[in-house]
């Protein structure tokens, strides 16, 4: 099962992609994907749910970013030989981490926003 968070900027709802790739509607059964409530037990919860009785949401709706309220971002960078190869840099011998400002997280295919300057 793949969970996702779909609706406007802001005002996501969470959902999930059924077997037939269709959106659902998981805001009856959990308020959202947040740190709070992201855990093993409600993930496994989830996981065993019917889905079948949920809300279809359009196919058009904007896919959010997949967790809401994050208060950290850390990454890992070069974290492939390619992209390690790309920038001309040897492969680091143990991940490269680096935390992000937690408003560069965004849905797959919303703009990314550049400040000015």
């Amino acid at each position: 099962m793949k969970f996702l968070r779909h609706g406007p900027i802001g005002n996501e709802k969470p959902g999930c992609l059924d077997s037939d790739g269709n959106i659902r509607d998981l805001s009856a059964v959990i308020a959202d994907f947040t740190p709070e409530t992201v855990t093993c037990d409600a993930l496994a919860a989830l996981a065993e749910r019917d889905l079948s009785d949920l809300p279809i949401i359009d196919p058009a709706t904007r896919i959010g970013p997949c967790v809401g309220a994050a208060r950290n971002f850390y990454a890992v960078g070069l974290n492939y030989a390619r992209h390690a190869r790309e920038t001309n840099n040897p492969e680091p011998k143990e991940p490269v981490l680096f935390s992000k400002s937690t408003s560069s997280i965004c849905g797959p295919n919303d703009p990314i926003i550049l400040p000015r300057g």
